[in-house]
Parts: C-alpha cells; structure tokens; sequence
C-alpha cells in the first residue's frame, strides 16, 4: 500500500507546475472565502491549516498528496492539523493529539489511516488506539500519561469546535490557507469540470493561494515561487 501511495503522489510536483499556469482560481468556485477571516501567527510564512478525521476515506485518499504537497512548499508555510468532531470519534480526535504532543505525526500520520481502512481497527475505543500504540512500538506509559489527560483533551476538543464553527467547516478534508481562503481539495475538480478527479486539481488552487499570501506578506521577495503564475481568465 505504501508503494501505492508513493505511486500516485510521484508526479505531483511536476503536474501542479505545468497546469497551475492555465488559469487563476476563483472565489466562489475553486475556494471560498471565510465569513469571518481568524487572526494567525505564521509571522512572514503562510498558514495552512488541515482539518481531517482518521475515519474519513476522502482523507485517506488526500493525505499522501498533502504530505507531499507541504514537502514542496518548504518553509514558506506553517501547517496545523485538526482532527474534525464530525463524527464524533473522541478517541481518534485524543490519538492526534497525543501523537502531536510527542511529536510523532509525521512518522506515524499515513500508519493510522492505515490502521484504520486497511487493518480495520477501528480505533473507536482506548482498548483499539492502545493496540495501534503497541504495533508502532510507542512509549506506552508517555502516550496514556498524555492522552488521559482529561483537561489538556477538554482543551483541545473544544479549540476544534471552536475553530470549526468559526470557519463554517461541514466537511472534510478541508483546508485553510492564512486564516481566509477555504478549499475543499476534492471537490475542485467537479466544480471546474475537470478530467483529473485526484485531489490534484485542489492542490494547484492551495498552490495558488499560499503563492498570494506569501507575496502579500514578503513582497520584496523573488517573484519567482513554487508554481508559475497562472494567466488570467
């Protein structure tokens, strides 16, 4: 499954830099704007923030392309993650966490998806998420220590609602690029009609966006960027 993944995602770069030229992406069409824009602290790089739940395959499917997409962007960008209440997964949403708070999510992020939609557990009960900690040989004792942590969770649950009803998030994945633009990466290309039905169409508009933010806020920086400046409509 990991040379699948790898498979699918090799050819991204050179995609986004050929088609990213063909046209600017529209509010209203390829994104939309936030209702009410929410302060970062990204100084001059540009946040990007990934709402995602371990449960949901559209996730799977856009993950392995995210994970390659920030690789590319470098340091231009700053990324948080949040796992989405949407269904209401608690222990998935406190395995996140936990894993961020030891620093584990890049090594460990695509092994939960796959623990969930290939291995089929379910990680719906402390039992099941302490099975995945075991097969991935964690620190048991750290990972319990931090992820029974009744209030450090309270915290960070309620920041994820809070953050989703700020945004007006009603589905995922969904991606917000410095507070203001909200893409949802799969559904681009029905709404542009596009042949190309992988999150790759999404991609070139989050190419575009983090592109014009990063100039906004370093604008005496090379004009040249990731992807080429694509031509107006």
């Amino acid at each position: 499954m990991q040379l699948i993944r790898r498979s699918l995602v090799a050819a991204i770069g050179f995609f986004v830099l050929n088609v990213h030229a063909q046209v600017v992406p529209q509010a209203g069409v390829e994104y939309r704007l936030a209702a009410q824009p929410q302060a970062v602290n990204a100084g001059k790089k540009v946040e990007v923030i990934e709402f995602f739940g371990y449960f949901c395959p559209g996730c799977n499917a856009f993950e392995p392309y995210f994970e390659e997409w920030i690789k590319r962007q470098g340091d231009r960008i700053v990324v948080k993650r949040m796992h989405s209440d949407l269904h209401e997964l608690t222990t998935q949403q406190k395995l996140y966490f936990t894993l961020e708070a030891m620093g584990k999510v890049d090594e460990l992020q695509l092994k939960v998806f796959n623990a969930f939609h290939i291995d089929r557990n379910r990680l719906s009960t402390d039992a099941e998420v302490m099975k995945f900690v075991e097969k991935n040989g964690l620190d048991k004792k750290r990972f319990f220590e931090i992820y029974s942590n009744a209030f450090a969770m309270d915290s960070k649950l309620r920041s994820v609602k809070q953050a989703q009803s700020a945004y007006q998030i009603d589905g995922i994945p969904t991606v917000i690029i410095d507070g203001k633009y909200i893409v949802s990466p799969l559904e681009v290309g029905a709404k542009i009609r596009s042949a190309d039905k992988t999150p790759r169409p999404g991609l070139v508009v989050m190419d575009y966006l983090v592109d014009k933010v990063y100039k906004e806020k370093n604008p005496v920086a090379s004009t040249s960027s990731t992807a080429a400046t694509p031509k107006k409509k």
